[in-house]
């Protein structure tokens, strides 16, 4: 991994963490309403996994649902563009999807990206696949019809990763209901 790109994830995950002693001092009401201002990473070590799976299976189509602010984007892309692919990121905030944009400009992985901007229920709707690899990182109600969207857009042996399977509490609800629908796919 080059330099900037580096330093770039270093400047995220300081951020992600300062954010974080901010939300811990908020109820969680007021975390609620406040957090589409808050980077909701993955973090370094799944960053790192993501980067790894792209490369390993040779991903050239990968497909993100919500990029927040581009911090996944930023390891998804840099991966693409060691297997001479891209990275679909969809998500439905523009000044995230503005502020990404100019994140991957920045360390020269803007190439390797096609940024959506909308609901990505509509946006899958008519998206066409297939897809080796897709992250499924949004609000988590939303899990189980982006599934369903996107299992048809898949290419033999693609991969699904769905983060925030165990964290956070107010999301376990919806993380246990994907993993039934997932199971009862038999996929």
């Amino acid at each position: 991994m080059d330099t900037a790109i580096a330093q770039m994830l270093h400047a995220y995950e300081a951020r992600s963490e300062a954010e974080r002693a901010v939300m811990g001092r908020l109820d969680a009401r007021e975390g609620f309403r406040r957090r589409e201002e808050f980077l909701l990473a993955v973090g370094p070590h799944t960053g790192q996994f993501l980067n790894s799976l792209v490369r390993d299976a040779r991903a050239r189509r990968v497909l993100e649902l919500g990029m927040s602010y581009g911090y996944s984007t930023i390891w998804l892309a840099e991966a693409a563009r060691a297997t001479g692919g891209t990275v679909t990121s969809l998500e439905l905030q523009p000044y995230k999807r503005d502020y990404t944009r100019g994140q991957l400009a920045q360390v020269g992985l803007d190439g390797f990206t096609d940024l959506r901007l909308g609901d990505a229920l509509v946006i899958l709707a008519d998206l066409p696949g297939p897809f080796d690899l897709v992250l499924i990182d949004l609000w988590k109600d939303l899990y189980v019809p982006c599934l369903d969207l996107v299992l048809p857009r898949l290419a033999p042996g693609a991969f699904v990763v769905a983060d925030n399977m165990i964290e956070h509490a107010i999301a376990r609800r919806d993380a246990e209901a994907y993993r039934r629908h997932l199971r009862a796919t038999g996929r």
